[in-house]
């Protein structure tokens, strides 16, 4: 695989909210690269900060976010394909007549260590996913995706391509 860096890091910052409380909402954050020339986006690293989900006696709370290289209709896993990084907090409190124990699931930001980078986005845009379950109250997500701009020669990108749109 052939790639060369066009650019320095940068940081792409993003905001999104539920419309309603529990609502799934989904943004698709472009990155204008130049196709003609064949420019990817190599992603060095995501972070992710859901909102608190509600404190309520007796229910299960949650925000569930991540980052894609491709659409979805849902929030999906570290195990659906083109899915780059997740987020969870949630409250556990099925049962209990107070407000429960909270919860962070803590590779809410990505990997830290000697990977040269944690994906590639071959098509124009990357999307952000967002749902609450159990909430009084609508919640969000602030993140922040890091990365840089390559050029990758043609038969590289043409497999990037075609890899990401059949995966979705």
């Amino acid at each position: 695989m052939s790639l060369k860096k066009t650019s320095d890091a940068i940081a792409i910052s993003f905001g999104l909210n539920e419309l309603a409380a529990n609502t799934f909402i989904q943004e698709e954050v472009a990155l204008q690269l130049d196709i003609l020339n064949n420019e990817v986006f190599v992603v060095l690293a995501i972070d992710l900060d859901p909102k608190v989900p509600d404190a309520l006696a007796g229910v299960d709370t949650a925000v569930l976010t991540a980052v894609s290289s491709t659409s979805f209709a849902f929030v999906p896993g570290l195990s659906t394909t083109n899915c780059l990084a997740t987020g969870r907090t949630e409250i556990q409190a099925a049962g209990f007549v107070d407000s429960g124990v909270g919860f962070d699931r803590t590779a809410s930001s990505t990997y830290t260590g000697e990977v040269p980078y944690i994906g590639l986005i071959a098509t124009n845009n990357f999307f952000v996913q967002l749902q609450g379950q159990g909430n009084a109250n609508a919640k969000g997500v602030a993140g922040r995706v890091w990365g840089y701009r390559a050029r990758a020669d043609a038969s590289t990108y043409a497999a990037l391509v075609q890899s990401e749109v059949l995966s979705a």
